[in-house]
Parts: structure tokens; sequence; C-alpha cells
């Protein structure tokens, strides 16, 4: 039976954890992100009163924490490691370069799940780019960690289609439980039999940062901005100005339209409605983007049906 160590947050995190156990490893530790975020007393009183995600996974199969403060580079980690003598760590999710003393450590190997078919979209946020540049396919890539970011020999991959209706949430809800399949099957074929890394092609290799570039632009096609729009979500919201006033445009009721209008120039308003704070806007392709608004400013959202009555009348340019 394998010993896995795993590493990580969020949803990647607890669905590596369920493959592990899929799989019928033995998870000899986990290792949350709120134990390096959080002085020990806070995180006891937060998983009291405002238990995460991850808290409750792990305590609802009662798997054992590894209470290092400081993150995975520190000796006291190393030390929680080299007690727990694990044949695989797994990380989904994680903001620091492991250290080569650390990536060694394991038995076997250190592995990512990245939510990518690499070596194409590494970084932070894979999700918003795909959508972002409009891609069809993205995927999950398992790979051994090294000294880069994200350039280690590839174990495992499986495709994910990118649907039209998808935001940034719905792709990665879909990619992490495609990652639980995936580091299933991959444990097994560790356990069982000899796997061969594969080189990652660094003539083949993309990088990409966290998102930016969130300003809709109405010249660029109206699909160019509902991609801004959808991969945004839920980690930052698009936006435009009228006048000097910023808008934010949601990742709901979205919808393409052809322009039947006599409206010719992008950036005009063809329609709006204050009922459900929407409004149309010609974008420079000649189709018409519908999408629902309000204020970028949190104070003025309760306004927004006001101002779309009173400032954003069809006609108006943005």
């Amino acid at each position: 039976m394998l010993k896995v160590v795993i590493i990580g947050y969020g949803g990647m995190f607890t669905n590596l954890i369920a493959g592990a156990l899929d799989a019928g490893c033995d998870i000899v530790g986990v290792y949350r992100s709120e134990m390096k975020k959080y002085h020990p007393i806070i995180r006891r009183i937060k998983d009291i009163i405002n238990p995460s995600l991850e808290h409750n996974y792990i305590k609802s199969y009662n798997l054992p924490e590894i209470e290092v403060r400081g993150g995975v580079n520190t000796n006291e980690f190393k030390k929680a490691l080299l007690k727990l003598n694990p044949d695989i760590i797994l990380v989904g999710s994680w903001g620091e370069k492991f250290s080569k003393e650390i990536y060694d450590l394991p038995k076997i190997a250190a592995i990512n799940a990245h939510p990518s078919l690499l070596p194409q979209y590494r970084g932070p946020n894979p999700y918003f780019w795909t959508i972002r540049n409009q891609e069809q396919i993205t995927g999950v890539t398992f790979h051994l960690i090294d000294n880069g970011y994200d350039t280690g020999a590839i174990l495992a991959q499986e495709e994910i289609k990118i649907f039209p209706s998808d935001t940034g949430k719905t792709l990665k809800e879909r990619t992490v439980l495609t990652a639980r399949g995936v580091v299933c099957e991959l444990l097994k074929a560790l356990r069982e039999d000899i796997i061969i890394p594969l080189s990652q092609r660094e003539d083949k290799a993309s990088y990409f940062s966290h998102p930016e570039g969130l300003e809709l632009d109405f010249s660029r096609t109206a699909e160019e901005n509902c991609a801004v729009i959808r991969a945004s979500h839920p980690w930052a919201r698009a936006y435009f100005y009228h006048n000097n006033t910023c808008l934010a445009a949601l990742a709901e009721h979205l919808e393409i339209m052809e322009n039947n209008t006599e409206y010719k120039e992008p950036g005009t308003i063809t329609e709006a409605d204050y009922k459900t704070r929407t409004i149309c806007v010609l974008c420079g392709n000649d189709k018409i983007l519908r999408m629902k608004i309000e204020h970028y400013n949190n104070l003025d959202k309760p306004f927004t049906g006001f101002y779309i009555k009173r400032e954003l009348t069809a006609g108006c340019t943005l």
C-alpha cells in the first residue's frame, strides 16, 4: 500500500484526497494552506466557528494533519515528512515553490496536479487563460515536481472540453473532478508498474500569470469580450467605463446576437433594461453582446438599475 502525503487547498486538494482513497492508498498526512496561513490558536478557533471545505473534508475521513506553520520548505515540515516516510507527495494547488530537498524526499516521487495540458498554460490560473484565449480544449496534467514552475516530466494527462458557456468556476469544478479519476489510475499504476516520465517540450511551452486585461474593449469581437467576462468569474470581474463610472459585467445571462438594428458604431448600446440590469452593446464584429451589469463599487450596486434607466439608453456609446 502506497504511503501518500497530500498538500494543497480547494477543490483540487480535496479531489486528490478522494482519488488517493479510491486507489486504496494510505494517506499518512495532509497539509492544507490554513496551517501555513494562520497562527495555530487562530486556526483552531476558525476551524470551530467557520470551518473551511478542506477542514471538513479532512475531518470527515479522519485524516492525520501535518501541523506545521511556515510552509513546505521549513525544517519543521522536512522533519514531519521524514517521520511519515511517504512513498509519494501529491500537490494540488499551492503557492510555494518546493525546494529540492523536499521534492526529493519521497521514495517514489513528488507529483503536482496542474489544470492544463502541459507544457501549454503553465502558471497559476490556466482556467482563466484558456477561456480568455477561447481555447476549445484544456486538461489536467500530473507531472514530477522539479526546480521550475510546472516544468517537470509528465506522468499522466487527460483532455477536458471547454464549452461556450463555461466560466472559470465551472471549468475548475469539472477539471478537479477529472483529476480525481486520473490520480486514482496513476497511483494504481505507480503501485503495480513502472511509468516512464515524458519530458516536456520547451518549444511548445507557454506561461501565463494571474488574470489581467479585464477591461472590456467593444471595438473587439463580441466573442472576445464574452470570453473575458466568463474567464474572470469567480476570481475577478470584467469591467468597462461609461464616462467616469466603472461598471462590472457579470458572467450570467450572457448572450451573443446578430445585429438587426440601425446602429453601426462599436460600443453603442442598442437596448437597455433597468429592471433586469441588462444592456446590449454592439461589438467590433457587428454582433451584439447582451450582458447583466452592476456598479463596480460595492456601495453603488443597489443603484445600478437607476443608473441604467437614467444614463444607459439605446443609442449612447461606451
